[in-house]
């Protein structure tokens, strides 16, 4: 409960963290409670942790990959990444456009060098080239 006090967290967090100070069987049932409960959703962690990378300029392939680190059902990943843009008033690519202008403000057309390194950044913070900026 402390931990989930703190913030949401995913059940695979939860039970990587509590595995090596609790008996497997023991844990699992307390997990399952809880989830059954509604104080453990996996749904409502992607969304909050979605919400919370998308704020931070991150693009939904790298927000994908950091969910599946943690453990979160694909389904669950999927309707996060859809749901919380829009929530939000916002698209993946206003925010791809957002990140570029942040870190290198209005691009020169003409320079190809330019452009590959605006790609290369967009690409590491997990935005696809249909999100890239004109």
């Amino acid at each position: 409960m402390d931990l989930l006090a703190r913030r949401e967290h995913s059940f695979a967090e939860l039970q990587d963290k509590l595995g090596p100070r609790f008996d497997a069987r023991e844990l699992g049932e307390a997990l399952a409670a809880l989830r059954e409960e509604g104080l453990q959703s996996d749904t409502r962690f992607a969304l909050s942790f979605v919400r919370e990378r998308m704020l931070r300029g991150m693009g939904p392939a790298r927000i994908r990959s950091e969910l599946h680190r943690r453990g979160v059902p694909d389904k669950d990943a999927t309707h996060a990444l859809a749901t919380v843009p829009t929530a939000e008033g916002t698209s993946w690519p206003d925010l791809a456009r957002s990140a570029q202008l942040k870190k290198f403000g209005t691009l020169d057309v003409g320079d190809e060098r330019q452009r590959a390194r605006v790609g290369r950044f967009l690409e590491q913070r997990g935005f696809s080239v249909a999100e890239y900026p004109d």
